[in-house]
């Protein structure tokens, strides 16, 4: 079985213009997540889909695959869509080139349910809130799954929404829970983690529909997904991601790369 892993890369960030050749401990950002995404066991080839020359410059000269697409797609989706229509793979692993930290393993996880079912089209991965501030901040994403693990929502808001905890402004935390509360069920809260794994016949499919109401609304392109009845299976695993979104995350990320002990 073939496995195609796409990194979509743009140059343009209103946030963090150039962060995907931004320099990490000697490497830039993008280099990063393409060594630890071939560190995978099941992907068979890494490509970084781009529109910009000056990232696919930096992608050949590390000595990686480089595919450039139109300027004009609107989400990573479209992007990671347009490289895979010139490979033959049956699976697809949408990568986010914002993750210099991701390890192999994980992403190996996101596929392992495409492997195992055929009735799986799409899979994504979760892990558990551990700082009840992240439950609250709109920039981590918010997953509910049903008893079988496919997912219910995704939501930038705090979901699901515990009525009798929370105070009268959903935005701020009760007096409780800013000061901890261990009766607050912490283990039942999840974030999303940004990597898709996707036959590639339903991301074809997918890419082609417009955007849905609630993905307008969320900006969260999962959400077409699910608007238009695809049910996404969603993994959990106990990995904490720091995506690069700011100066103040890249920071962070140097910081723990220049760590000896880091993996």
């Amino acid at each position: 079985m073939t496995i195609v892993a796409v990194i979509p890369a743009r140059y343009h960030s209103s946030r963090f213009p150039g962060k995907p050749i931004v320099d990490i401990c000697g490497k830039p950002m993008v280099q990063h997540v393409y060594e630890r995404t071939k560190s995978s066991t099941l992907v068979t080839e890494v490509i970084v889909a781009t529109d910009d020359a000056r990232i696919a410059d930096v992608v050949r000269k590390f000595g990686g695959k480089v595919v450039m697409t139109s300027p004009d797609h609107r989400t990573g989706t479209e992007r990671v869509a347009e490289a895979a229509r010139g490979t033959e793979a049956e699976i697809i692993a949408n990568i986010q080139g914002d993750e210099p930290l991701i390890r192999g393993e994980i992403i190996d996880e996101a596929i392992k349910p495409l492997i195992s079912d055929e009735t799986i089209h799409i899979s994504t991965l979760k892990s558990p809130i551990i700082r009840i501030n992240d439950w609250f901040n709109p920039n981590v994403v918010k997953v509910v799954t049903d008893r079988e693990g496919f997912a219910l929502y995704f939501s930038r808001s705090p979901i699901p929404f515990f009525r009798d905890k929370l105070g009268k402004d959903w935005r701020i935390p009760s007096p409780e829970l800013e000061n901890g509360d261990d009766s607050f069920p912490l283990g039942f809260l999840y974030r999303h983690i940004g990597i898709y794994v996707c036959r590639r016949s339903l991301l074809l499919s997918i890419s082609q529909i417009e955007p849905t109401p609630l993905e307008r609304a969320e900006g969260l392109e999962q959400l077409r997904i699910l608007e238009n009845g695809y049910r996404i299976k969603v993994i959990p695993i106990d990995y904490h991601p720091i995506g690069v979104d700011t100066p103040e995350d890249l920071r962070e990320v140097r910081q723990k790369m220049a760590k000896e002990d880091f993996p």
